[in-house]
């Protein structure tokens, strides 16, 4: 097994790779152009770096851009083998011949209105048997007998050796036929798409002030729990469908994001008692501001969350941009900045309000600088 090495590709945070491909499969489908005039998508990143969230991301820029409907066919080749992509052999009505039956992952509907992407999943750590079946459809979109529909995108993704993770070098005919991006961490691209998915706000709070905390993945340790974008977002699905209570769920918290960074969220989360009521600013109430960074964080984090369960009702928007008006200027912009986040173009209902519109002619040259 020899080492993949990625000197010479770019590297990009998952929304810059959700925009870059995003708009190149948009041109290239509005403009009726074969899907296969781009070539196929290699994407190397570490574990839960976030490349299967930027898969389903791209679906959805897809399907709001061109008109049509975008169907993810999720293929992880670690739990395949080669009979599973090429199909089980039988033979033809009159026993002559040997033909094989369709995978399921052919079974793609191909009406001008879908566009399916397949996405073949963790490509460098399969079976080598299993990565020439997978490079055929990557190059040729092709196995066997069994062709994908021309409205298939296909992106693969993979661990690098470097990440500790099984990984077998790729031919260079192979890699000369993909186009490679290398996805990084960014806190700010991973919160944008927090605050739009509804991640859970105490999550978002925690890693606002500790930014670091995102991504910990460590190829030369041997911890098996640390923390990435994927298990905060298992954090967060336990805080929003089990309990919000971190001081209940800190044994399960612990064991998806490690020990440490578990006592030092568990810890942080106490300042919850410090922030005021959340219903009563954006009732036009003005409550005391809490002392302390860590604090201000958990308040933007909250009005944000309160913010986007209530996206629609402008007046109670108002009364928490008015609130923020009292903030210290670096946290206002970063609550102001959050807001926009809400939901694409938010920011177009947001120059509604007179008090957004006011602060962005006072502060507004803050928002560059903010985090």
């Amino acid at each position: 097994m020899s080492e993949i090495r990625l000197t010479n590709i770019p590297s990009m945070d998952v929304g810059k790779v959700i925009k870059e491909l995003s708009d190149a499969y948009c041109k290239i489908i509005n403009n009726k152009l074969p899907i296969r005039t781009l070539p196929s998508v290699m994407l190397w990143g570490a574990p839960g770096v976030g490349k299967s969230q930027a898969i389903r991301q791209l679906a959805k820029e897809i399907e709001e851009n061109t008109g049509k409907r975008t169907i993810v066919t999720d293929v992880r080749l670690l739990l395949f083998n080669p009979i599973d992509l090429r199909g089980i052999p039988t033979s033809n009505a009159d026993k002559t011949l040997a033909v094989w039956l369709k995978p399921q992952i052919f079974q793609m509907d191909d009406s001008e209105d879908i566009v399916n992407i397949l996405f073949l999943d963790e490509i460098s750590a399969a079976p080598q048997s299993v990565q020439a079946a997978a490079y055929q459809i990557t190059l040729d979109r092709v196995v066997g007998e069994h062709k994908l529909p021309e409205n298939c995108i296909v992106i693969a993704a993979g661990n690098r050796t470097t990440d500790k993770s099984v990984a077998y070098k790729m031919p260079k005919a192979l890699a000369n036929r993909l186009l490679h991006i290398e996805v990084e961490g960014s806190f700010r691209s991973w919160k944008e798409w927090a605050i739009r998915n509804g991640i859970n706000n105490k999550v978002i709070g925690f890693l606002s002030f500790r930014q670091n905390y995102l991504m910990c993945f460590d190829s030369s340790s041997d911890d098996l729990a640390f923390a990435t974008p994927r298990s905060w977002e298992m954090v967060s699905n336990l805080l929003n469908y089990v309990s919000d209570d971190i001081e209940k769920m800190y044994s399960l918290i612990s064991g998806l994001v490690g020990s440490g960074v578990a006592v030092e969220f568990r810890s942080w989360a106490k300042v919850y008692k410090q922030l005021p009521d959340i219903e009563e600013i954006f009732d036009g109430k003005t409550p005391p501001l809490p002392f302390g960074t860590d604090a201000m964080y958990a308040l933007t984090a909250s009005m944000t969350a309160y913010a986007r369960e209530h996206k629609t009702e402008l007046s109670k928007i108002a009364n928490s941009i008015a609130y923020a008006d009292h903030m210290p200027p670096d946290f206002s912009t970063v609550l102001m900045k959050e807001y926009m986040y809400i939901e694409k173009n938010y920011k177009e209902k947001l120059l509604h309000i007179p008090e957004f519109v006011r602060w962005l002619q006072t502060k507004g040259k803050l928002l560059n600088g903010s985090v």
